[in-house]
Parts: C-alpha cells; sequence; structure tokens
C-alpha cells in the first residue's frame, strides 16, 4: 500500500492545481473509494481481497491531502485558524472509537464492513454540501514546481518530515503489543492512547495562539525535540506509568503542532499555484513513505531489541532536529504571525 500513499496523493493534487477545483476532486475521489470499498461484500480469495484493498487505499489516500487545501483556501488570510478545524479531526477519532466499540459489542465484529461502507457513504455525501472554492485556476505560476521542490530549504524540510514520521513507525505499529509485554490492562492502555488524542486536540484549539507567537521554524525544532525525548522515554521508563502518560502529552508536538505547522510551511513555500500537489506531496513522503518505512524498519529491529528500536526512533527525531536547524530557513517563517 506504499505505492498508493506516495502516488495517488501527488496525482490528485496534481489534477487539483490544473483544474482550480479541490473540492471536486474531494467528491470524485472519496465516491470512488465508497466503490472500491463494497467490492468487499463480493470478493473471493486473497488476490481479489488485495486488489480491492489497493483500490480503496489508491483514491482514499488521495482525498486526504486536498481536504487541507480546501480549508486554506476558504480561511484565506485567517490560515492561523486551521488548527481549529483541524481539531474536529482529532473529535471525529475520539467519537468514532468510542461509538464503534460499543456498537460492535452489540451487533458483532462481522458487521464492521457495513458501518465502513455507511461511514465513506456520510463522507461523500458530506463532500457534495461543501462549496468549491471559486477562484478559477491558474494557468501561469511565477516558480515551477520542480524549481521548488529543487529549493535546499524545501528539501531539507520534506526530509525532516520524512523522518518525524519515520519515527512515529514504531509508535504506531508496537505500542500497544509494548504496553501489553508489560502486562498493563486494556484500561490503562486505553487510557494512554486517550490521553494522547485529547493533548493532541486541546493543541490543535491553541495553535493560532502559538503560531502568533512564535515562528514556524522555531514550532518545528521544538515538536523535533520532544518527538525525541518521547521515544527515548517510552523505551527507557516502560514499567513507569506517570512517564508514560508524559510521554502521550508529547502527542501534541510530536503530532498536533508540527502537523499545523508543516501545513502552513508548505502553503507559503508552495504558493497558491501549487498548493494541493504542495501538500500532496508533504502527506506522502511524511505519512506515507516515513510512517510505511518506519514501521518497516522497526519490524525488523523490534524481535532482537525493543529498546534499541525506540532509541532509533528517537535518533531518527533527532537527525530531523538538526536538518531543521541548520538547512531549514525560510524568511517568510521566520516571522511571527500578525494578529489575523
Amino acid at each position: 500500500m506504499l505505492s498508493t500513499k506516495v502516488l495517488s496523493p501527488y496525482l490528485c493534487g496534481w489534477i487539483a492545481d490544473k483544474t482550480g477545483k479541490p473540492m471536486q476532486v474531494i467528491r470524485i475521489s472519496s465516491f470512488l473509494a465508497l466503490i472500491c470499498f463494497l467490492g468487499i461484500f463480493i470478493c473471493q480469495g486473497i488476490y481479489a481481497l488485495m486488489f480491492i484493498v489497493a483500490s480503496f487505499s489508491f483514491f482514499w489516500n488521495a482525498v486526504i491531502g486536498q481536504f487541507d487545501v480546501v480549508t486554506l483556501k476558504f480561511l484565506g488570510t485567517r490560515f492561523v485558524h486551521y488548527g481549529k478545524i483541524r481539531a474536529w479531526g482529532s473529535v471525529g477519532f475520539v467519537l468514532t472509537v468510542t461509538l464503534l466499540g460499543w456498537i460492535l459489542d452489540i451487533v458483532g465484529i462481522d458487521q464492521l464492513p457495513v458501518i465502513m461502507s455507511l461511514l465513506l457513504l456520510f463522507i461523500w455525501m458530506s463532500s457534495l454540501w461543501a462549496q468549491e472554492y471559486s477562484k478559477p485556476p491558474q494557468h501561469e505560476a511565477t516558480q515551477g514546481l520542480r524549481q521548488i521542490l529543487s529549493r535546499p530549504s524545501v528539501m531539507a524540510f520534506l526530509l525532516a518530515c520524512f523522518l518525524l514520521q519515520f519515527s512515529h513507525g514504531t509508535y504506531y505499529t508496537f505500542y500497544s503489543i509494548y504496553l501489553n509485554a508489560y502486562e498493563y490492562s486494556k484500561s490503562i492502555m486505553g487510557l494512554l492512547w486517550g490521553s494522547a488524542i485529547m493533548a493532541e486536540l486541546v493543541l490543535f484549539l491553541l495553535m493560532a495562539k502559538f503560531l502568533r507567537r512564535f515562528s514556524l521554524r522555531a514550532i518545528l525544532l521544538f515538536s523535533l525535540s520532544v518527538s525525541s525525548l518521547r521515544w527515548a522515554i517510552i523505551g527507557l521508563f516502560p514499567e513507569h506509568l506517570l512517564a508514560l502518560f508524559i510521554a502521550q502529552i508529547g502527542h501534541a508536538f510530536t503530532f498536533a503542532s508540527f502537523h499545523a505547522v508543516a501545513v502552513e510551511w508548505v502553503r507559503r513555500s508552495f504558493g497558491e499555484h501549487h498548493q494541493g500537489q504542495g501538500q500532496a506531496i508533504y502527506g506522502a513522503i511524511s505519512f506515507g513513505a516515513g510512517g510505511a518505512i518506519g514501521a518497516m524498519v522497526s519490524g525488523v529491529l523490534w524481535d532482537d531489541n525493543q529498546l534499541l528500536t525506540w532509541l532509533f526512533a528517537s535518533a531518527a527525531s533527532v537527525m530531523g532536529f538538526l536538518i531543521v536547524w541548520f538547512f531549514v530557513d525560510i524568511k517568510k517563517s521566520n516571522d511571527k504571525l500578525a494578529a489575523v
């Protein structure tokens, strides 16, 4: 599925930039994701299932980056409030996980595909109600995409994003398994995961204040610092519940602040002409390639030395910090934002 996370966001970003209609891309992609997923009810055999999952992933991964593009376009000069809108994603995640567990206890796990189909249907229907950004497409840009990507600061930023999500590979793949090995109850595990999401939600809501007070570069550096400390704490102090809770609170910075700043960084760096492709490239390199490769590498290391795996993730964040410190320097992003 790595190829779908890398290729489909860029392809749809390119189409959105050329047509000037990112919302239309979201509508079509979410509809095709739904149609592909419905194939799970008629598929027979492992290869048919693999094809259906790959097809669904292709169109679903194409949608995500364009939501950010549409959000930023509608916010306009009020872009510092992106976090308040993105916070609804965290709210949706908490509600879905909570309600889904309760529903599945009643109807049974075999009804999960039906529930997933309904959720995808609602996503597509909601996209029909959303207004398309009205500005006509621009056919000429002052700077080409290749020129933007060739800038050392842009390459360094994307590499730092890759390394941050690479470091999350161990966390998303093995954290629950890790806690289970130390005999934490499922309720404690749920509280640990929940505390991370709540911390993420709170910081998204407060992100406008941080953006007004600190530069994008400063927030990036702080987020990477917290990321390095977070993985080291989890690896070194697994038997100390308080330490684990503190590490989970760090999710507010290793995900929420970093992502909000990265989206704004891409908005400034790629400009309106290449916004769709810019957000798609960011998502593909970080959440796509970074997350997938990080999970694979951690899988190789995990059985031999779990502590080393966490420390390796910590080291990846340190590398990202050094790259931002020495190479990421955008003049527009170094100034604190005026109140908007």
